[in-house]
């Protein structure tokens, strides 16, 4: 990087709140020890030390943490502050208190001595991570299970949060099978654009081993699987192959049941976060969200017979719906803020302080790309009548409203000329959008065409077009006769 890009990334890193740059050091470093980008993670970090920390403190990477060295098995399955979560996944709010409590009751002997080996600075400390996550997942299956009811409740309540004592078994369970996930996971291949026979195969077999496949490890198995897919709903034909039938009641009596729940889970987050952007007015990843909630509602459909009265049908019927409620208000208020935009009132009421915004613009082109994209994936998600009639309105709208401007920059007011200029310039992106950029280059170029007619011109002209008109007259005359 050349000497002002650098100066420019510190300067952005700079700008950031605190906890974002303590985020980023944190996603960075283990980016770095998973080896992933470790020339730019390197690059990135150390300017962000020279911004967070002062030069005389130690700038190494903060990996002699002892919870990160316990709970480093969990990476792969960690969520940041999810209103829900699905079988394979842990908040990562929860690793602290269960930290707190592994060194308070769980297993307090264990923890001090793994303390003191990681503070000592002891070059191989692969042995004593591995005891330390195995007397963790001792202490907390002993919690989870082996405890009597009532004392369970009591160790459990002290926890903290109803949120930890959720996670608390998970963590357990990944703990004890730390060794076993990572050999399942240096075996999956590294993406899967189609899940095939061939590959749910292979995946199988590298299933294949008892401590994977337990009632609480399952879940985790299927997640590193998940993560490699490129259409994560595609995990169900894993279900599908062990039930040898797309029958649901018998994908749900084996243990794969679980990749059905899995994948509906997934296609609810993801219609949880459009609904998010489209609150928020970012519509960056509206095509992402759209395409995958419509290409995996109807894989489920497809290839799972689910009946609509059955618990994973009312799920997706919930999905669905919600999906349409979120989009239909929506793009409903398109075409008004199009109007409204474009509308041309009466002259006189255009003043010197009229004004068109810029932004308002983009972000109703954005709205107009935002019903074209519902209008492609309306079949799966019960927008086909409101995406068709909003797009169709808008395609009409525009292109009366765009040709009605051009003619409107004809004026002599300079006034009136200089705000339908700017109305035309939002005509012409609209047109961009809904029509493409040949048309609206030809509009563009209409625009640039129309000069002001003075009065006296104009009368001119029509005065001069009627004697024009009887040579011509003449002439058919002349012909007919």
């Amino acid at each position: 990087m050349s000497q002002s890009s650098i100066e420019r990334l510190r300067e952005y890193l700079g700008q950031l709140p605190p906890k974002a740059q303590a985020l980023l050091m944190r996603e960075f470093e283990r980016a770095i020890e998973r080896g992933e980008d470790v020339a730019v993670a390197n690059f990135v970090l150390e300017q962000l030390r020279g911004i967070v920390r002062a030069p005389s403190e130690d700038i190494t990477a903060r990996t002699e943490d002892p919870m990160r060295h316990l709970f480093r098995p969990l990476d792969p399955f960690l969520v940041d502050n999810p209103p829900s979560i699905r079988p394979g996944q842990i908040r990562r709010s929860s690793l602290g208190p269960v930290w707190l409590w592994l060194g308070r009751e769980g297993c307090p002997d264990a923890i001090k001595a793994f303390e003191a080996t990681v503070a000592g600075g002891a070059p191989d400390i692969k042995s004593a991570v591995r005891a330390a996550q195995l007397a963790a997942a001792d202490a907390i299956a002993n919690v989870t299970g082996a405890l009597t009811g009532g004392e369970r409740q009591r160790t459990l309540g002290r926890l903290g949060a109803t949120s930890v004592v959720e996670d608390i078994g998970s963590i357990g369970a990944v703990l004890g099978a730390t060794e076993q996930l990572d050999k399942l996971n240096q075996k999956l291949p590294g993406h899967i654009r189609n899940f095939t026979e061939s590959h749910i195969r292979s995946v199988m077999d590298a299933l294949n081993l008892p401590s994977l496949q337990t009632p609480h490890v399952l879940p985790f198995s299927v997640s590193l699987v998940m993560s490699r897919l490129a259409s994560p709903w595609q995990i169900v034909r894993l279900g599908i192959m062990v039930a040898g039938s797309d029958d649901e009641i018998r994908v749900a009596g084996t243990p794969f049941g679980v990749t059905v729940t899995m994948a509906i889970q997934e296609l609810s987050r993801i219609a949880s976060d459009l609904r998010s952007d489209i609150k928020r007015g970012q519509f960056q990843e509206t095509s992402n969200h759209l395409k995958s909630l419509h290409d995996g509602v109807r894989g489920l459909r497809t290839e799972l017979d689910i009946r609509s009265d059955s618990a994973w049908g009312k799920q997706l019927a919930a999905i669905r719906a919600e999906i349409s409620n979120s989009l239909q208000s929506e793009i409903d208020s398109v075409p008004g803020r199009v109007r409204r935009l474009l509308r041309q009132g009466p002259d006189k009421d255009v003043t010197s302080a009229s004004r068109i915004d810029s932004v308002e613009v983009e972000e109703t082109a954005a709205l107009i790309d935002f019903v074209a994209v519902c209008r492609t994936y309306a079949s799966e998600l019960a927008i086909n009548e409101v995406s068709l009639r909003a797009y169709t309105e808008l395609q009409h709208y525009v292109e009366k409203a765009t040709e009605t401007l051009v003619e409107s920059l004809r004026t002599p007011d300079q006034r009136v000329r200089a705000f339908r200029q700017m109305q035309i310039k939002a005509a012409i992106r609209f047109c961009d959008v809904l029509f493409g950029p040949d048309y609206a280059s030809l509009m563009s170029k209409a625009a640039e065409m129309a000069r002001p007619v003075e009065p006296k011109e104009a009368d001119g002209a029509k005065a001069g077009a009627k004697p024009a008109a009887k040579p011509a007259t003449e002439r058919k005359s002349s012909r007919a006769g």
